[in-house]
């Protein structure tokens, strides 16, 4: 049996009559004249040429990759930031290496050497640790680092995120608006998630503007996982002085808390109202349809590919960027107006 070769740049030249200089230009993506493009990209249809990117990479010392860390590839959000993330890397033509952290910043700092060894190009990071220090291989070698959706306390790094502390405050208002006085929160604390906890100071920020003082029982602060929005939903819901309304900081901690609320057999909002986070699938299944607030999670997505490449691409401003987008509040049935 004849085995077939695979086509060689060589090959390219012999069907174009151009030389090996040119071939190279183009495929390691310089300009050529438009007629030598036009031939180049025939013979290599024809020949069905594949380019050796590990040559190319030593030739460039780019790999057209880039790796993307989430804090956990469980989570909804993530694999819809990544769906996004893949599809605007796809369109320049870059390949994706993802990693997953595991919620375990031990995991997440393997993860950034892991994607260094790779010569990722560049990284987007959904970051589970507080403080910058699992970054610092990637900054010591100059590789760009764009965060997305959560930002890091004690370095500069670009970063694409909403304004969640006003975004917060907005979501408590409209419960506010609707006469509930008695709003619990369940949300990730200081010690777990920066941007749960700017979420949970916008919460008190719209209490304290209301003049309502929030009772501990209501404040229910640990981590963003489904598990810990059911038990706080339970033991709210247990509560002699029940909050009429729950405000949830994640989408995780929102499908906990239905969860919950539906194995104790209350209804929403006759019960108790709901107000989530993140438009994702459940809002679309429950009934009634729940209000929550949504993230512009298509376009942080693209935006932080963009700064990203723009880097990648030594285009790098001198001070990092922070771009901060607006949410918005998708009205569902899950809130009732209360009459005093």
């Amino acid at each position: 049996m004849t085995q077939i070769m695979p086509a060689t740049i060589r090959d390219i030249k012999a069907k174009t009559g151009l030389s090996l200089a040119t071939i190279s230009k183009y495929l390691n993506g310089g300009n050529v004249l438009p007629e030598n493009k036009v031939r180049i990209e025939a013979a290599i249809k024809e020949l069905h040429y594949e380019v050796n990117e590990i040559a190319r990479g030593l030739v460039t010392n780019k790999t057209r990759t880039v790796g993307v860390v989430v804090y956990s590839v469980e989570s909804l959000f993530n694999g819809t930031l990544l769906h996004y993330i893949g599809n605007a890397l796809r369109k320049e033509k870059y390949g994706i290496l993802i990693c997953d952290s595991c919620n375990d910043e031990g995991i997440e700092a393997e993860n950034i050497r892991f994607l260094m060894n790779k010569k990722v190009d560049g990284m987007i990071v959904v970051p589970v640790s507080r403080q910058s220090g699992f970054l610092q291989p990637a900054k010591d070698a100059g590789v760009p680092v764009v965060l997305l959706d959560r930002s890091l306390r004690d370095a500069e790094f670009d970063c694409v995120k909403i304004n969640n502390r006003t975004t917060a405050f907005r979501a408590v208002s409209l419960l506010l608006e609707n006469n509930h006085k008695k709003i619990a929160v369940i949300c990730a604390d200081d010690r777990n998630e920066w941007t749960g906890y700017e979420r949970y100071l916008g919460y008190l920020d719209a209490m304290e503007q209301a003049g309502l003082t929030v009772p501990e029982a209501y404040r229910r602060t640990g981590a963003h996982s489904i598990e810990f929005g059911q038990k706080s939903m339970r033991e709210l819901l247990r509560l002699e002085e029940r909050p009429t309304a729950v405000f949830m900081t994640n989408y995780e901690i929102t499908l906990g808390a239905v969860m919950a609320l539906n194995e104790s057999g209350m209804r929403c909002p006759e019960d108790i109202s709901m107000l989530g986070f993140d438009d994702l699938i459940l809002s679309h299944l429950v009934k009634p349809q729940m209000c929550m607030v949504v993230q512009p999670m298509k376009e942080m997505s693209e935006k932080a590919v963009e700064i990203l490449l723009d880097h990648i691409g030594s285009k790098k401003e001198e001070m990092p960027v922070e771009i901060v987008m607006s949410a918005r509040i998708a009205q569902g049935d899950s809130v009732a107006r209360l009459t005093s």
